[in-house]
């Protein structure tokens, strides 16, 4: 492959994160709007499955251009077009989440495909050429595979998404010396950069969970007690904002402290992995809390108790993985804290919506004050 004309060589070091890369996440985040939706219309099991199946072949290729401006810091005109197309891409494949397994298919494969097709191009001008090379044919290979679901129907739509799953997440694993996972050491990793775009992206990401609050409100019946549930519904993702960023700085130190090919495969473990459940988590709570501020003062169904505290819970999870993968703190008060979180549940579906939500803001809020003053000491 011959490199780009207007590739630069001696690239200057990753710096802080540019507005184009915000800009990047603000569409990215779209497509989590859009799974929060597909769970507020049906929590089963098999949709579970589903939205977990679409966030997971969408965080892959994200965290891919997180990697990507890592080390092709979009400067220069040429490099901000083709990451606005892979950002066109992205906004194509959101547009067709709600029905990407049947009648919106072709629409999700197509802006899928063009993702991967950026994403590839951009990274020619990086100096790991080798390493690109071998990622090529796995994500390649799961873009067309999701574009082929798009022209068939039934149990042939899932035999290809999970096929497409398989041959990008799981097979270069199986067969490391034939792809980039076996040259991991040589993709850099600027631990500055790194820590700041994923926690960018998470308050994007809760911002949007704050835009469903307000979406969910009756406007028509406000009064002192919606208002009050209103408040309480906006002091959660306040308190998931603040647990996070109590770990961001440890983060990042822990990446700085680490070299080559361990601090690559804790990049991964911390802020692929370990981001899985925190933006899922977020995503089900965004639904739970629609439901709750419908009928703050009425029992909630089962389903949606399950999203509230299911979301937070899966946070924390999350948080606890982050600070096991880079060895900070003691993940197990995160653990403490989710399980807590479930057992609201029966509060919600027994009392109502807004007890259940102040008792999961009196447990986000109990962990962190308890982990500062332990910090402290």
């Amino acid at each position: 492959m011959t490199p780009l004309r207007w590739r630069v060589a001696n690239e200057a070091p990753t710096g802080p994160v540019t507005p184009v890369e915000l800009f990047f996440d603000l569409v990215f985040v779209f497509t989590l709007t859009q799974l929060t939706q597909r769970l507020e219309h049906e929590l089963s099991f098999a949709e579970a499955g589903r939205s977990l199946l679409l966030f997971a072949v969408l965080w892959w290729m994200y965290t891919g251009y997180v990697w990507l401006t890592n080390h092709v810091p979009p400067r220069r005109a040429a490099q901000k077009l083709l990451l606005f197309a892979g950002m066109a891409g992205f906004f194509v494949a959101a547009l067709g989440v709600p029905h990407a397994f049947d009648r919106s298919g072709l629409v999700f494969g197509a802006g899928y495909l063009i993702v991967i097709v950026v994403h590839l191009l951009l990274f020619t001008q990086a100096d790991v050429l080798s390493g690109v090379l071998r990622l090529a044919p796995f994500n390649l290979g799961s873009g067309l595979l999701i574009l082929g679901a798009g022209f068939t129907h039934g149990p042939a739509v899932y035999a290809l998404w999970v096929a497409a799953f398989l041959v990008q997440a799981v097979a270069p694993y199986v067969a490391p010396r034939r792809s980039g996972v076996g040259t991991a050491q040589l993709f850099h990793v600027a631990p500055a950069h790194f820590a700041e775009r994923h926690g960018l992206l998470v308050i994007v990401a809760l911002g949007e969970s704050v835009v469903a609050i307000g979406m969910g409100v009756d406007v028509g019946r406000l009064s002192a007690a919606l208002a009050g549930s209103v408040v309480l519904a906006l002091a959660l993702p306040g308190a998931l904002w603040w647990a996070y960023f109590m770990e961001a700085d440890a983060g990042e130190r822990a990446l700085g402290k680490a070299d080559g090919r361990t601090r690559s495969l804790l990049a991964v473990n911390a802020y692929f992995f370990a981001h899985i459940p925190m933006l899922l988590g977020i995503v089900a709570a965004a639904a739970g809390m629609r439901a709750v501020m419908a009928h703050p003062h009425a029992p909630l169904a089962l389903p949606s108790a399950v999203e509230l505290a299911g979301g937070v819970a899966l946070f924390l999870v999350g948080i606890a993985a982050f600070r096991h993968a880079l060895a900070i703190d003691r993940p197990a008060s995160r653990l403490v804290a989710a399980a807590a979180t479930l057992a609201t549940i029966p509060i919600g579906t027994a009392s109502s919506a807004g007890l259940q939500l102040a008792v999961i803001v009196a447990v986000a809020v109990a962990t962190i004050v308890l982990d500062r003053r332990g910090r402290a000491e």
